[in-house]
């Protein structure tokens, strides 16, 4: 970005108080907490004391990188050279936060320890076997107070030295010369390895993404398309069911069942045609029916009467 201090004000003023707090500067709230986590890494561990300290000073180092790099200098980019300040409803949040950044330290100063007291109930209920018990306060050490102060501002100098005087000189360098970061050519090999992040997201990529891609793919043309879609579905099911719809339209529905009734339907047409040569048309054949009719009944009737 670079040169967001003229046109966001506001938002300068209170990064610059948030980074100032997280980089721990006194009397700022982040100083209060930072003292009181290596008073008491000092009287349990000094070898964890030593690396609060670094990173303590790369805290303060990089929080102050960030400020000169975002909002000094001159813009690096087009769309960042037309940047405004923010709206209210994003400034309002961020001055009480600013606020609080700046006084919220004062809750629990040494010898008062005011937050310590008021959370003291809940937090002594929070040790095993210590319900009831007072809560410990951490006494203030001198020593690391101004230790640890000295530690942030001389984080903030080596940022200032680099990203501001010394970047002015670069500035005067080549631009094919010119590095895209002052620590480039101090740090050599190990700014390449802290740019890359370790190489963590290469190493998470081949370990987890591009498995994961090779599965989807797998899963998707092999198991998806090549089994479930062409064997499953149009081998198994789709050329099953046309099979059996031709054997049951073919052999069953027209040769069985329209076999069936077209036999029914020439039987009874042969019938018809026998049963037709009895209607002759001529009266003699008629009476001589009517006349055997009658001698089967009478007959019939005899027999039963015997």
């Amino acid at each position: 970005m670079g040169g967001l201090r003229t046109r966001m004000k506001t938002t300068f003023w209170v990064y610059t108080i948030g980074a100032l707090a997280l980089a721990g500067v006194v009397p700022l709230a982040g100083f209060w907490s930072k003292d009181e986590i290596l008073t008491e890494a000092n009287t349990l561990n000094p070898v964890v004391l030593w690396l609060l300290v670094i990173a303590a000073f790369f805290t303060a180092f990089y929080s102050a990188r960030q400020i000169f790099m975002v909002f000094f200098g001159e813009s690096r980019s087009e769309p960042n050279a037309h940047a405004v300040e923010s709206k209210t409803i994003i400034l309002v949040p961020l001055v009480i936060l600013a606020g609080l950044s700046l006084f919220g330290g004062l809750l629990n100063l040494p010898t008062v320890h005011s937050f310590t007291t008021w959370l003291s109930h809940s937090l002594s209920g929070l040790a095993e076997g210590s319900a009831g018990a007072e809560t410990e306060t951490t006494g203030f050490n001198f020593v690391i107070a101004i230790g640890s102060t000295l530690i942030a501002i001389g984080g903030i100098l080596a940022a200032w030295f680099l990203y501001i005087r010394r970047a002015r000189d670069l500035e005067r360098m080549p631009l094919n010369q010119r590095p895209d970061d002052p620590l480039r050519s101090i740090l050599g090999p190990v700014f390449t390895v802290l740019e890359n992040k370790y190489w963590v997201d290469e190493l998470y990529g081949y370990v987890f993404v591009k498995p994961y891609q090779w599965l989807s793919k797998f899963l998707a043309e092999k198991v998806d398309w090549d089994f479930w879609h062409d064997f499953v579905h149009d081998r198994i099911l789709t050329a099953g069911y046309n099979s059996l719809t031709r054997i049951m339209a073919g052999p069953i529905d027209l040769g069985i069942i329209d076999g069936i009734a077209n036999f029914i339907g020439d039987g009874f047409k042969e019938l018809a045609a026998q049963m037709r040569k009895i209607q002759s048309g001529f009266v003699r054949n008629y009476a001589l029916s009517i006349f055997i009719g009658v001698v089967f009944i009478i007959g019939y009737l005899i027999l039963r009467l015997r």
